[in-house]
């Protein structure tokens, strides 16, 4: 997917390659990651595409906060967005939309078109995750689905550009550990397109269950606030920051500036998982990673991941994946 991205002298650079119609329908897997350098910022870009799929991924680090892109003329597809780390605003002259954009969180969009702004910080690199349909197989795939996605993808053909959801929502670690399987695929030949066809697929389940599960929510919500989900989220990265030496409930809720009731109740309704659970199913998604690197032993790992012994992280992870990390590895 090619943007041509303008710098302040309305001199413009390609970011991306034109995807070719007969390579994104092919049934064979292409692969291709590029690197840029830009008086604007630097990137480097993987993109994957096969059967009708289009994923593509990376790093951006931005030297001006705000540039101005164009993409027109791309093949109609349906994206599903993942921002990993970082954030920023995206908006759209042509359709008046302006999208924000936080780190650790998902939506699924259709915009046919794009002219307007984006403004990243240049404290950081901002990493992304995209999956994209066709247009006519997204609307295929989704015919007999939720209720949720076959309106969507109704909408999608008046060729006007629709989130699925005004609100963003969380990456969850379902999906954190479904991403980090397509970007480090180890299969080939066919067995990668079945491979990464299943994996797509997945993430648009999980896409649409969190999405089901938001729009089914009541009132009784513990989040009245953007900054009660704000700060829910501060103690989510802080969390994570401290995963070897976490901090109590207590600590938390006074760092995050919330009350300890309120940290509890609305971690589990922002993350589906209680604080302490999010925590070590984020360990064991880490240390299924680390296993695939063959110079580190399993000691190693659990020392790395705060676990209080070898034992210890051999129960937790055979309890989570019914496998034990030698025999994972």
């Amino acid at each position: 997917m090619a943007i041509n991205i303008y710098d302040s002298d309305d001199k413009y650079y390609t970011v991306g390659s034109v995807l070719d119609n007969a390579e994104f329908k092919s049934a064979l897997v292409t692969e291709r990651r590029e690197k840029y350098s830009f008086p604007f910022g630097d990137a480097e870009i993987v993109q994957i595409a096969f059967s009708g799929i289009y994923i593509v991924y990376g790093d951006v680090l931005a030297k001006k906060s705000r540039v101005r892109i164009k993409a027109f003329d791309e093949p109609e597809l349906v994206e599903l967005h993942f921002s990993l780390t970082g954030g920023g605003v995206m908006e759209n002259y042509l359709t008046n939309k302006r999208l924000d954009i936080k780190a650790n969180q998902h939506n699924i969009i259709y915009s046919p078109d794009f002219d307007g702004i984006a403004e990243f910080p240049t404290h950081g690199p901002h990493k992304f995750f995209e999956v994209n349909f066709e247009r006519a197989r997204f609307i295929d795939l989704t015919s007999e689905s939720s209720t949720l996605l076959r309106n969507f993808a109704e909408k999608t053909m008046n060729n006007h550009s629709v989130e699925l959801s005004s609100e963003n929502l969380p990456i969850s670690l379902a999906m954190h550990s479904c991403i980090n399987d397509i970007m480090n695929c180890q299969f080939t030949g066919g067995l990668k397109l079945l491979f990464l066809q299943s994996k797509c697929l997945e993430l648009l389940a999980l896409q649409a269950q969190a999405f089901e599960l938001a729009a089914h929510k009541t009132n009784t919500s513990t989040i009245k606030s953007a900054y009660d989900k704000d700060r829910i989220y501060y103690a989510r990265e802080y969390l994570l920051a401290n995963a070897n030496h976490p901090p109590s409930l207590t600590e938390l809720a006074k760092t995050a500036g919330i009350n300890e009731f309120k940290l509890k109740q609305g971690f589990k309704e922002v993350f589906q998982n209680t604080v302490f659970g999010y925590l070590s199913d984020y360990k064991l998604m880490r240390a299924k990673e680390l296993l695939t690197d063959s110079t580190k032993n399993i000691k190693h790992i659990s020392d790395e991941l705060g676990y209080s012994s070898v034992q210890h992280f051999s129960s937790a992870f055979s309890k989570k994946f019914g496998i034990s990390p030698a025999k994972a590895r």
